[in-house]
């Protein structure tokens, strides 16, 4: 049987073809589509949004090397280029003050090694992207279709129509407040943790309204970076780079950058549940300091803002299929870490060869994906409690640390830095989820595909 498929080149054909359901049409539902179609099978996808990109209207995203390599090994570099914007430095202040602890610079050594860059975009133009090119290689997708209930046994989708879906895996893929993951929980007897710990506010500003501010238009000016670590030996004379910044805080942190494509400045502020307020904006202004700091100005202008709590969760017991823990909402893996679901799950099905494996690969999905799954949720959340340190000692001494590392004339974490702080940035960004699964199938898959 021959494919063909515009605009597109397939380079892995499984030799059974079968039919996946997919719920949800976000980054992570249409990453399996994309990948699934890439070696060959048939894709069905429901969406209960009319049109994709509804719910990330006010959402910036990074976009971190691990994901962006998938994008690039998908011949996408085009199509990502077209509404990212590439970023290598990060310059890091206090939230409360606007003091500028440091900073970092990625340089062209350590971007090689993971084999993608750092991208700035918007979640609205990313999913809008994905969908044209899931649409193109012949997956299925059906806007304006809720489904309604799963049925595990039958492998079947009822749909708020009345109508019933089946197909040989159904994946849930509609996040952590859909409809599938708390099906699981309840089946495996699991209680979700009731209570977030965290929440997160995210607000757009239109590019124009940051750009008139003088106390905030440095948001959107390249800064010429002349300094390099003492041990590199190089100077970099006009290295015009898009930065992004950290604000770290007392209980709270934010991250903030333009995105690339939608002309606009995107903004996350993290702040305790416990004062969590119902109305975005004026919870968003009520955590922020207003004292010495230069970006307070802009959120009294009329902007676009969202709230989404962050849930402390449990990881599934070990089952064939079971989606992975959620990491936390807005963080820098959130959607890096859909892409590599949908990529290791097309790469375990491009060796499908007979219906028995099918459930081995399920369960070689779990053993990947559960691990990896972990070692980014205790980033992540790290990352965001460091960030968000309380005022005392601890806070002082990171503090103090970071400043003279800056003005020594070194970046805060560089290939020199043995740090548990680089360590843990190598393993997060320079993992390769397609080349991992290659791995299990040769060890695992291909040993048990013989012996039958």
């Amino acid at each position: 049987m021959v494919l063909i498929f515009t605009s597109f080149h397939l380079t892995t054909w499984t030799k059974l073809i079968i039919d996946f359901l997919i719920i949800g049409a976000g980054v992570s539902g249409l990453s399996c589509a994309i990948a699934l179609r890439r070696a060959g099978h048939r894709v069905v996808v429901v969406e209960r949004e009319k049109e994709i990109g509804q719910s990330g209207v006010g959402r910036g995203v990074r976009l971190p090397p691990n994901l962006s390599k998938i994008l690039y090994r998908w011949n996408l570099k085009s199509e990502v280029s077209a509404f990212a914007a590439k970023s290598k430095q990060i310059q890091i202040y206090r939230l409360d003050t606007g003091d500028r602890l440091g900073d970092h610079y990625w340089d062209d050594e350590v971007l090689r090694e993971t084999q993608g860059e750092f991208l700035f975009g918007h979640l609205a133009d990313l999913r809008k992207m994905m969908y044209a090119v899931a649409v193109d290689q012949g997956a299925t997708v059906r806007l304006a279709t809720t489904a309604v209930s799963v049925h595990p046994e039958r492998r079947a989708v009822t749909l708020g129509s009345g109508e019933t879906l089946t197909a040989d895996v159904v994946i849930g893929a509609d996040g952590a407040f859909g409809l599938v993951r708390p099906m699981l929980l309840n089946e495996q007897g699991i209680q979700e943790a009731t209570k977030p710990t965290m929440c997160m506010y995210s607000a757009t500003v239109p590019k124009a309204l940051v750009e008139k501010d003088p106390q905030s238009k440095h948001f959107y000016e390249h800064e010429v970076v002349r300094r390099t670590p003492p041990k590199l030996h190089i100077l970099l004379l006009n290295s015009v780079q898009i930065s992004m910044f950290s604000f770290f805080g007392n209980n709270r942190s934010a991250i903030s950058h333009p995105t690339g494509g939608l002309p606009c400045f995107t903004f996350t502020l993290y702040r305790p549940y416990d004062e969590y307020e119902s109305t975005p904006p004026e919870g968003m202004r009520a955590a922020l300091p207003q004292s010495n700091f230069k970006t307070a100005k802009p959120w009294s202008h009329d902007i676009t803002t969202t709230t989404l709590p962050n849930i402390r969760t449990s990881p599934f017991r070990r089952s064939a299929g079971r989606k992975r823990t959620p990491i936390p909402t807005g963080s820098t893996q959130q959607y890096a870490m859909g892409l590599e679901d949908g990529a290791v799950l097309a790469k375990l099905f491009s060796h499908l060869a007979t219906d028995s494996q099918i459930t081995d690969f399920l369960y070689g999905f779990q053993e990947l994906r559960q691990p990896r799954a972990q070692t980014v949720l205790t980033s992540e959340t790290g990352v965001i409690h460091y960030m968000g340190m309380p005022n005392g000692l601890d806070q002082e001494a990171r503090d103090q640390a970071m400043q003279a590392k800056h003005k020594a004339g070194g970046y805060l974490f560089s290939g020199d830095d043995e740090s548990a702080e680089w360590a843990e940035i190598k393993t997060v960004f320079g993992y390769d989820a397609e080349d991992e699964a290659d791995n299990w199938w040769v060890t695992w898959g291909r040993l048990k595909a013989r012996s039958l």
